[in-house]
């Protein structure tokens, strides 16, 4: 299997979705045929990319030159660990989003399906060449050809206002980031004019440039990851975009913000400096916490799910900056460990955050509503859509025997060798951003049980939801298949961690792989049992024995019988849909704790209303103290500009008089 020429089969595959994007036009208003023919295709091909990524994950490296793009530029393409890996991972992401997908779109969403069709293959496309680049041009290409689909993706209800602003901000906010990366490729190149990695990787800058170049590229994919203060486009797409372009988007854009920091930190920059580290660790902390706080007091379920994507990414930069940190000590085993830790928490996160992105998608078409003050008691009605946003519920929450568990146990054992990091600063400070994470944690639970308990239990706030319809075959598939990989992740993480074990090994040297291997695919022990072992397969065999234990002991010992009976209600029978908690009831204490991260205001109802109104909004206060700044400043820059603009040749003509004027006294000048 090594010596196959992976790479070959890589590029064919992304033949293979430009060529299903390209029928799509052929398809253009045919929505069903766009659906249940091209989708499909589609997740064929994303299976192949999946088992591509996987073998390449294991083999050696390899290089590819294709005579495109400008004279004297062709495209450089590389497939090594780190590419595979990712690759891997948006196989099995994209094909479960693709399965869904051919359930999903039974009518047009603003655009066209076939032209739809066409963007969500050319933004597959795009995120499988930016992973197999070589050099900063076909990076760069890869990169804005993704931008530019992800954005049109998101604006695929363009007709809506809020579409549009969703998308524009995306859009701006991507060339905002770009600009930075272009600086990072030009720093790196050293100023040899030779924009292939493999010459930056020969380069060594001083720590000076060094960290410019870190900080740009920290800047860069931070923006696309949706780091503070980049975050802000990421609760407007989400909401606006299709959920399975949601689902993509979460699953996997943001990731290829992940992967631009690992590939310039630890495969283009030759050097890490512990200071690095800590910038980072505290800005995935910060991002972390921010992001579970504001998901907790969401009301929209999709915004909700935008703002756990943002707590994530913060765990997976936590993740980063504690390996820059051992990296920079010299410390490779526990570098091994917390980037194991962070490659886990990659693909944990793809699958869950996608699955509970689809299942709202679901609801959203069955029932109409985003609300979650307007749902409720939709598991009688749509019981193929809550047992897998129940198994994506309890992997977002970090819960066993699923893979967010172990991505989220790994990241926690990386932190209790930081002890032994020879800095006491750090050594004071690691234990409170430790407690963080673990409080993170469990306000990840509590916006976990939020979400499914007052969408699916209970009973349904409105009539209409009575008559909500259930997933079809096409959805049902697509959510099996994101189920299975979340269930995987978390009953054989042995062998996954072996698979990320060669990533880790070409980027630090070092690796857990054989450590965890030693003991067996039954127990999973990252450095040593005596410091400390999980058993997934143990602990659910444990599970179903204390089940069947209880339904042995009240079948058979206590009355043999099942008696039917209404919940205790307090001892109110006449329980009413009105009673129940509602999202901004279950967001209250977040809200009152936190007080200080929110922008609140407040409707509240007087004494004379006939019809009482309280209504909270909630606002993100990077907009008042950072965005809404910038923007008066640039609209008065350019109301000062436009001034220059008198529609007069003369006066241009005097512009031009009045700017070599000035060239001539600065050059007699110097």
């Amino acid at each position: 299997m090594a010596n196959l020429i992976l790479i070959d089969y890589v590029l064919l595959i992304v033949a293979a979705w430009l060529l299903i994007g390209l029928t799509g036009l052929l398809m253009l208003r045919r929505t069903l045929a766009v659906a249940h023919i091209l989708f499909p295709l589609g997740a064929i091909g994303a299976v192949a990319l999946g088992i591509v990524g996987l073998l390449g994950c294991t083999a050696a490296t390899q290089t590819v030159v294709l005579p495109l793009g400008l004279p004297g530029l062709p495209f450089h393409f590389r497939l090594d660990s780190l590419s595979s890996f990712f690759l891997f991972v948006l196989g099995v992401l994209s094909a479960g989003v693709s399965i869904f997908s051919a359930g999903y779109f039974r009518k047009e969403e603003g655009t066209p399906s076939g032209l739809l069709c066409l963007q969500y293959h050319a933004c597959l496309v795009s995120m499988v060449l930016l992973l197999i680049a070589n050099d900063a041009y076909s990076f760069m290409i890869a990169w804005e050809s993704m931008s530019l689909t992800a954005t049109l993706l998101v604006m695929a209800n363009h007709r809506l206002a809020e579409v549009r602003r969703a998308g524009f901000l995306y859009f701006l906010i991507s060339h905002v980031g770009a600009l930075a990366l272009l600086l990072v490729f030009g720093l790196l190149q050293a100023d040899t004019g030779d924009y292939t990695f493999a010459n930056m990787r020969s380069q060594h800058l001083d720590i000076f440039w060094g960290s410019i170049a870190f900080f740009l590229a920290l800047f860069g994919f931070g923006a696309k990851a949706g780091i503070l203060p980049l975050h802000v486009w990421l609760p407007e797409a989400h909401p606006a975009a299709p959920s399975p372009i949601s689902a993509l988007m979460s699953g996997f854009v943001l990731k290829t913000g992940i992967y631009g920091v690992l590939r310039v930190t630890f495969d283009l920059l030759h050097m890490q400096i512990w200071w690095w580290g800590a910038l980072t660790l505290a800005l995935g902390l910060a991002t972390a916490l921010f992001g579970v706080v504001f998901s907790a007091a969401q009301t929209d379920m999709k915004r909700l799910l935008a703002y756990s994507s943002i707590e994530n990414i913060g765990l997976m930069f936590v993740g980063i900056g504690l390996t820059i940190l051992f990296r920079a000590y010299d410390m490779t085993t526990f570098a091994a460990l917390s980037l194991t830790a962070t490659l886990y928490h990659v693909a944990s996160h793809a699958a869950f955050k996608s699955l509970l992105f689809l299942g709202t998608g679901t609801v959203l078409h069955a029932t109409g509503e985003r609300n979650l003050g307007h749902l409720g008691g939709l598991m009688r009605y749509m019981p193929w859509v809550a047992w897998p946003a129940l198994v994506g519920v309890l992997a977002a929450a970090g819960l066993p025997p699923f893979g967010g568990f172990i991505s989220e146990w790994l990241l926690i054992q990386s932190f209790l060798f930081t002890p032994e990091l020879p800095n006491s600063f750090l050594n004071m400070l690691i234990p409170v951003v430790a407690a963080v994470i673990a409080l993170v944690g469990a306000l990840a639970g509590y916006v976990m049980v939020k979400f499914f308990a007052i969408i699916f239990l209970g009973q349904p706030r409105e009539q209409k939801l009575t008559q909500a319809h259930d997933a079809n075959n096409w959805e049902r598939l697509g959510f099996l298949w994101l189920v299975v990989a979340c269930i995987l992740l978390g009953l054989f993480p042995v062998q996954i961690i072996q698979t990320i074990d060669r990533v880790t090994m070409t980027l630090i040297g070092q690796g857990i792989g054989a450590t965890v291997a030693t003991n067996g695919w039954l127990l999973l022990a990252p450095v040593t049992l005596a410091r400390s072992s999980y058993s997934p397969v143990i602990f659910v065999m444990a599970l179903i024995a204390c089940f069947g234990l209880v339904f042995l002991l009240v079948r058979r010992l206590y009355h043999g019988r099942f008696r039917r009976a209404a919940p205790w209600g307090c001892g109110y029978p006449f329980q009413t849909a009105r009673m129940q908690d509602t999202a901004e009831g279950f967001g209250q204490p977040i809200r009152e704790i936190f007080s200080s991260f929110f922008r609140m205001t407040r409707e509240l109802p007087s004494a004379f209303d006939l019809v009482p109104r309280y209504k909270v909004t909630i606002e993100d206060p990077f907009w008042g103290l950072l965005y809404r700044p910038i923007a008066a400043l640039t609209e008065r820059i350019g109301h000062l500009v436009g001034r220059l603009q008198q529609g007069r040749i003369a006066v241009y003509l005097l512009y031009s008089f009045l700017t070599l004027l000035l060239l001539l006294l600065l050059v007699v000048t110097l």
